[in-house]
């Protein structure tokens, strides 16, 4: 098995309700995500996919989120932009552009500060 991660960040603000009381305010972050994929075969120039596939992919889906406030976005409608929720929607963002079966996301972590992330592990 192989694994690759990209690493990738992006600023936006949010606001959490049900949590402390301060998060419930209007607050940004700088957000630092990890995105991580995995494969069992090595393609015939004899990588899992080409680092600038993904790279591409992840920069489209950190444009999105890129100076918004969270909350507005269609996909936070429902599910509150924690950083849980953002780890969530980027997997399944990219999952879509992935076009090799071969290929799947392994786990995708939201740091929201220094000290503070969150990982989500899509299922298999």
């Amino acid at each position: 098995m192989f694994e690759l991660k990209i690493l990738s960040h992006f600023s936006a603000a949010h606001q959490l309700t049900m949590v402390a009381q301060k998060c419930e305010n209007l607050h940004g972050h700088n957000w630092h995500v990890e995105v991580c994929v995995k494969g069992e075969r090595l393609n015939e120039a004899g990588v899992l996919i080409d680092f600038g596939i993904i790279k591409k992919y992840v920069k489209e889906i950190m444009q999105r989120l890129d100076h918004q406030f969270l909350n507005e976005l269609p996909y936070f409608e429902k599910d509150a932009p924690s950083s849980e929720n953002l780890a969530v929607y980027i997997a399944s963002s990219l999952k879509e552009m992935i076009d090799d079966p071969g290929i799947t996301v392994s786990r995708v972590t939201a740091w929201e500060s220094d000290n503070a992330s969150a990982t989500y592990f899509p299922p298999a």
